[in-house]
């Protein structure tokens, strides 16, 4: 019973903690005083007739979407007892330790932030993590409800708080180097201004970075202009499909077209390869 009353108090003094960091700066929490795993949030457990495992997940790290919950939540109690606040940098997992900290990068604009795990779901396919609605605001994720993101766990959560911005999207156009020097890596990382039509391949030659190919348009031209003035939208045909490819370039030697996919790359392409048209 006393360890009960314990658990209950910590909880109840994380919940009323504060979770969010700064803009930007800050740095992955040091946990020196971890609160004690919730031991019933441990146990498997079946949503609409899938059964969940939750487990010690040390090197987890994991590509896919993320949505966001809020208003028709907020001040439930959660799967460790604490109370929702939407407003705090806090998230829901189907399977990792309770409480505990991940690392949420959100794949489209860069941003950072760790957030506190003290929920379950989303229990929905497709979605790897739900976060509150502050988590993804700091992400730039609110006006389109969910987004691409990578998640890192990082370890058991501290006994109070743990939610920190690491790092918001820097706004900036990206300069437009001359035609004859290869593209340095903070303009591909850099906010771009619109589209530009894109020269054919075919006549300007040199070797380019695909960074995807997309079904949709309209997400391939958001893609583009986050990666800079020298990306543009491609149109293709694979099998009969319409496809709309991202390229960037093109640069005049294999070497500095290397350099730029490694860039394409960190900016949460893993995909990305070297294309050439000659």
């Amino acid at each position: 019973m006393r360890s009960a009353l314990i658990l209950g108090l910590f909880s109840l003094l994380a919940a009323c903690s504060t979770f969010g960091g700064g803009p930007g700066g800050g740095t992955i929490p040091v946990v020196n005083d971890p609160a004690p795993i919730v031991s019933g949030t441990m146990r498997p457990y079946q949503v609409r007739g899938r059964w969940y495992t939750p487990k010690e997940q040390p090197n987890y790290e994991e590509v896919g979407m993320a949505s966001w919950y809020g208003d028709a939540f907020n001040g439930r109690p959660t799967s460790t007892g604490e109370r929702f606040n939407m407003h705090e940098l806090t998230a829901a997992h189907k399977t990792l330790p309770l409480p505990g900290l991940v690392e949420v990068t959100n794949l489209e604009n860069g941003r950072r932030v760790v957030v506190r795990i003290n929920d379950r779901g989303p229990f929905v396919d497709g979605r790897i993590i739900d976060l509150s609605r502050g988590a993804a605001q700091e992400l730039g994720m609110i006006s389109q409800g969910v987004g691409r993101v990578r998640v890192r766990y990082l370890g058991q959560a501290p006994r109070l708080g743990g939610g920190v911005v690491l790092q918001q999207a820097e706004v900036r156009p990206a300069r437009t180097p001359p035609a004859s020097q290869p593209v340095p890596y903070t303009a591909i990382a850099a906010a771009s201004p619109p589209i530009v039509a894109p020269p054919p391949m075919a006549q300007t030659g040199g070797v380019w970075v695909q960074a995807g190919a997309f079904a949709d348009p309209r997400a391939a031209r958001r893609i583009a202009q986050r990666l800079g003035d020298r990306a543009t939208v491609q149109p293709t045909n694979s099998g009969g499909r319409e496809l709309y490819r991202v390229v960037v370039g093109p640069w005049e030697d294999a070497t500095a077209a290397e350099s730029a996919r490694q860039a394409v790359v960190a900016r949460g392409y893993a995909d990305a390869l070297l294309i050439s048209s000659r």
